[in-house]
């Protein structure tokens, strides 16, 4: 098991971005949160197998929206997080 938070920056709201990265999330089989941040950015919550994880988070870098753009993306593990058993867009 693997848990991570990411921030992403660049081109991330008001692009479908987090319907998105739920459909992305829910097609590889991980679970967490997503939610738009004040700050213009997205914040992202996520758990599961670690292969699982690491495919997310290529996913997330190549910007799951055609219309969106990823210009930065802040990675950390943290075994702290919340264990989720499914994937949800809040805010």
């Amino acid at each position: 098991m693997k848990t991570i938070r990411m921030k992403v920056k660049g081109r991330v709201q008001g692009v479908g971005f987090r319907y998105m990265t739920k459909m992305v999330a829910d097609q590889i089989g991980v679970f967490g949160i997503v939610q738009n941040e004040a700050d213009g950015s997205v914040y992202i919550e996520a758990n599961g197998d670690s292969d699982k994880i690491d495919l997310f988070i290529a996913k997330i870098k190549q910007s799951p929206t055609p219309s969106g753009r990823v210009e930065n993306l802040q990675l950390e593990e943290d075994a702290s997080i919340k264990i989720r058993n499914k994937f949800s867009v809040t805010n």
